[in-house]
């Protein structure tokens, strides 16, 4: 991981991506904003895109997929890391443009990031805004 991954993934200094939706629009793929919630606890644990393929792949399966919008190519979640997301539900917003699954965590989390013991972080959403910076929080759920 670069100096400048770390710094963004584990630093404290606020650098928010406020660009993303331009280098999603980019990714010449048609997709929707697809937020992921633990079914149990009700944490957020990842927000990621989903085209028409990534779609009907976890309606089939049962596992939350996603359209990867900087690789561009078909995300089965925990396909490499054995972390997947099985699916209990999925929900859509009024105008159907986007969506929310709500699953049940298989492994032993959701973010591509690890603790400093090297386990899994449960969410992605491990920092909370503390006056002018980021603080590390213990997650929701387990």
């Amino acid at each position: 991981m670069s100096t400048d991954h770390q710094a963004l993934e584990e630093g404290n200094s606020i650098q928010l991506d406020f660009g993303k939706l331009k280098k999603v629009a980019q990714c010449e793929q048609d997709v929707l904003p697809v937020a992921v919630q633990d079914a149990d606890s009700g944490e957020v644990l990842i927000v990621a895109y989903a085209n028409q393929e990534a779609f009907q792949y976890t309606v089939e399966h049962g596992i939350a997929t996603f359209w990867s919008t900087s690789r561009n190519e078909l995300w089965v979640k925990g396909k490499t890391s054995g972390d997947t997301l099985k699916i209990v539900e999925v929900r859509v917003n009024c105008e159907q443009n986007s969506l929310l699954y709500r699953v049940r965590l298989e492994g032993k989390g959701a973010c591509h990031t690890k603790k400093p013991d090297g386990e899994t972080r449960v969410s992605c959403y491990y920092r909370r805004l503390d006056g002018d910076h980021w603080e590390k929080v213990p997650a929701l759920a387990g």
